[in-house]
């Protein structure tokens, strides 16, 4: 039976490091909560801490190998003080024999299912270095007041957890394991305490939110997103991530109905071709994708899309490279996330022969990129001119006299303003853009 430790968490200042999606971002709000709450103080320096924290993503191999990057950073810290270090998230999940052979210096190892447990292995790490990464079937509820927001305007609400779609690429299964959803009961507890707490904007989280099946009711998503809309306080509600093959017309029609669900989506297509879709076990055809897209436009012609790409899958040739562009030039997303393919462990593409050479995926992705910078530019000076509805988080990172948002569409607003607007709705009349982002004045 492991000792505990009688030294308290309130003595320590903690760091943390985030690396992934919202998900990730969620989950550090989560542990930041855990450790304020038995009275560690937060650091906005890694120098200056007792324990440091690195929340992990290992969808993509480059987040993995920023981790290691990071650690081995850490390296001299750790041998001039004395110092906690964890690993928690995707990687500590899948790669926890290979972050102990690499780092032996990392003081614990937690996975996704565990954070519960989170202050006590802090204690005792300091006694014997612990790896805590079991499952857990259900969902595991956190207590929302105890969550550390970043924000006091928008905040990320977890609806489910996991994904049973086995995409041939995809790694979330082995590291987040299979769906499991919340309780709308508690779903709608939380965001009516957000409104309570002047909170704006909810974003809905999960991996694969469309699947979302109440626990109680047996009620979808589309019914989850029709309740959340009735939460009065709240005047935003956005989703993240969609899956394609179960993004249907009840879910558009959802959005369509409801004056709060901001018309943009995020609808990660991977690739314009049928063929390569069909090897990614993605579970639709570029066709099936592309009347998804006409269903959404036809219900709310306003709406905003964006997407991920991946190149360079194996086996992909240029035809179907072209099929992607293609794709791109038809849609017009307002904005894309695009990577080149790396294989995952256990992973069934992992077992395929990563085919295409290294410097053909960076021609490709810089083809996609440049497409899309063209597509962005266009799209965005078309907005010249236009007034629109910006939600204030902040003050620009690179001028703090200008003001920061987004739009419905969830592009990035930068704008200036008599008055200090930040947590609130400003018209802003937009004068000049970028591909990434527009450039406006409160009126």
């Amino acid at each position: 039976m492991r000792k505990q430790n009688s030294k308290s968490l309130a003595s320590m200042k903690f760091f943390l490091r985030t690396f992934g999606c919202q998900m990730n971002e969620n989950d550090s709000e989560r542990i930041a909560g855990i450790l304020t709450a038995k009275g560690a103080k937060m650091s906005n320096s890694s120098a200056d801490s007792d324990l440091i924290i690195i929340n992990t993503c290992a969808v993509r191999e480059k987040s993995e190998e920023k981790l290691y990057s990071y650690l081995g950073r850490l390296a001299p810290l750790k041998k001039s003080k004395k110092v906690v270090v964890g690993v928690v998230g995707c990687v500590a999940q899948l790669s926890r024999s290979e972050i102990i052979e690499r780092t032996p210096f990392v003081d614990f190892i937690i996975g996704p299912d565990n954070y519960s447990q989170l202050a006590d292995i802090v204690l005792n790490s300091q006694e014997e270095k612990i790896v805590s990464t079991s499952w857990s079937k259900d969902f595991h509820e956190f207590p929302s007041e105890m969550t550390l927001r970043e924000s006091d305007v928008s905040a990320y609400v977890t609806i489910m957890e996991g994904c049973n779609n086995f995409c041939s690429y995809c790694i979330v299964p082995f590291t987040r394991g299979r769906e499991k959803f919340r309780t709308k009961e508690k779903i709608l507890q939380e965001v009516q305490s957000l409104a309570d707490n002047g909170y704006l904007e909810v974003q809905l989280l999960g991996q694969n939110v469309n699947s979302y099946t109440d626990p109680e009711t047996g009620k979808d998503f589309s019914f989850l997103l029709r309740e959340v809309s009735r939460v009065d306080g709240i005047e935003w509600i956005r989703f993240i991530t969609s899956h394609p093959k179960n993004f249907h017309r009840n879910i558009a029609q959802a959005m369509q109905e409801s004056e709060k669900a901001c018309r943009q989506l995020h609808l990660p297509v991977q690739s314009g071709s049928t063929s390569v879709l069909k090897r990614m076990n993605r579970g639709y055809s570029r066709e099936e994708y592309l009347e998804k897209i006409i269903i959404l436009r036809q219900l709310m012609p306003d709406i905003s899309l964006s997407t991920d790409v991946i190149v360079g899958y194996p086996g992909e040739t240029e035809d179907e490279f072209q099929d992607t562009l293609s794709l791109l030039a038809e849609v017009r997303f307002t904005n894309i996330f695009s990577f080149r393919y790396s294989p995952r462990p256990q992973t069934a593409a992992s077992r395929e022969k990563d085919s295409i050479p290294f410097d053909e995926k960076k021609r490709r992705l810089i083809q996609v990129q440049d497409l899309q910078k063209k597509i962005q530019v266009e799209f965005n000076r078309s907005l010249i001119g236009r007034t629109m509805k910006v939600l204030c988080l902040g003050k620009s990172k690179k001028d703090p006299a200008v003001y920061a948002g987004r739009n419905q569409g969830y592009q990035v607003v930068n704008f200036r303003a008599q008055k200090d607007v930040r947590g609130q709705f400003a018209e802003v009349r937009i004068t000049s853009s970028g591909p990434y982002s527009l450039i406006g004045e409160a009126v």
